[in-house]
């Protein structure tokens, strides 16, 4: 969308550009419980009119005026957007689909998943309105870690709920996990994988735990009770590139793998710098290198978008110039397996990029990371940019 400036007076929405948007993210933010690593915005759903709020974030989407759409990839994220109850989901994902403009068969279309809230009759809802990919949260195969991660799933639930979406015939399945948690040992990691890959996920995706603001994770680590070690890191690292090797699936970004051909589109054209739109309290996005975020607050979010506003003011506002365009590329395109094009870098950079380390100079100018550079992909960014 056409961002605001809050002192103009001008609201997203006034005037229309050319920009052609490709990528739609929807943002759903409720939980039943709050886990204490994530940072995302989110709340437990309460007295919150579920009925209203997806009138909500369809009347948002119908009054975007950011840019022509032509959309490729759609992401439900959260929160848990399976939380969303099947009647629900049923009487509103088609009005959805009209307002979206989905042309099925052509979009990659990506729901998050927690174990403990899909059932065979949401999974045949998700599937039939034109889901083709989940992302399963297990995080972890072994009740300790799920439990200092405050999830409110078991190892049981979790294998019910890859039954359930396997069976419903999605074109390809992913399985979250993360690693570096507090009290988790090797061993357990090892495990993790290798039950994860005996199921044959099409995607894995494989997150190194960070202590993020505004979280009950960091508030501990501030206090000194848990801490980072990045040798520890490493280790768990290496064990996920190993195995995912192993069974035949391509590393195609520092945290995410898959079978070739199954990875994800919408996190592609993140990567990649593409322009995307977000919808729902909370929600990010990124047209013509003008960035907003969605107000974090629900009911007001329903009020604004439900009162017959033609425009919903965003929270924040900010002009991507040259060089914060030029930063962020390198920081998220160096990370995948296509690298980076040098015409990025700093010209001081591009002189001394191989001072950095664990780079590697590609045919056609990209700097693509070495095996021995991914375990330190955020420094060596920070060096190119230096």
């Amino acid at each position: 969308m056409a961002g605001a400036d809050p002192g103009s007076g001008r609201v997203r929405g006034a005037e229309r550009n050319e920009t052609m948007i490709r990528h739609l993210y929807v943002h759903i933010p409720f939980c039943h419980r709050i886990c204490p690593y994530c940072s995302f915005y989110k709340h437990e759903p309460g007295s919150t009119d579920t009925a209203a709020f997806l009138r909500a974030l369809t009347a948002e989407l119908e009054a975007d005026r950011s840019g022509e759409r032509a959309i490729e990839t759609v992401y439900f994220g959260g929160g848990t957007p399976t939380l969303i109850s099947a009647g629900h989901l049923e009487r509103w994902l088609p009005e959805f689909v009209r307002v979206a403009g989905i042309d099925r068969g052509l979009v990659e279309w990506t729901v998050e998943v927690n174990p403990r809230t899909i059932t065979e009759r949401k999974a045949a809802v998700l599937r039939d309105a034109g889901v083709t990919r989940v992302s399963l949260g297990v995080q972890s195969w072994d009740a300790e870690v799920l439990a200092t991660l405050g999830r409110d799933h078991s190892p049981a639930e979790a294998e019910e709920a890859w039954r359930v979406l396997r069976g419903a015939g999605f074109e390809a399945v992913n399985v979250d996990l993360m690693f570096s948690v507090p009290g988790q040992t090797i061993e357990s990691w090892r495990e993790t994988l290798d039950r994860t890959l005996a199921f044959g996920p099409d995607h894995v995706s494989a997150y190194n735990l960070t202590y993020e603001e505004d979280t009950a994770f960091f508030e501990r680590f501030q206090r000194g009770e848990y801490g980072r070690d990045e040798v520890v890191d490493e280790a768990y690292f290496r064990e996920v590139m190993e195995r995912t090797a192993a069974a035949g699936m391509v590393h195609y970004e520092i945290s995410n793998y898959a079978r070739p051909g199954y990875e994800s589109r919408h996190n592609q054209g993140y990567w990649a710098g593409a322009d995307y739109l977000g919808i729902g309290p909370g929600a990010v996005s990124t047209v013509a290198r003008r960035r907003w975020k969605n107000l974090e607050n629900t009911v007001l979010y329903m009020e604004r978008a439900l009162g017959g506003m033609t425009v919903l003011q965003p929270a924040t506002v900010e002009e991507l110039d040259e060089s914060a365009w030029g930063c962020e590329r390198i920081a998220l395109e160096l990370r995948t397996a296509r690298g980076v094009d040098c015409g990025y870098l700093p010209e001081l950079a591009r002189a001394e990029e191989t001072t950095a380390g664990g780079l590697t100079r590609e045919e056609g100018g990209r700097l693509v990371l070495t095996e021995r550079g991914k375990y330190v992909a955020d420094s060596v960014a920070a060096h190119l940019w230096a």
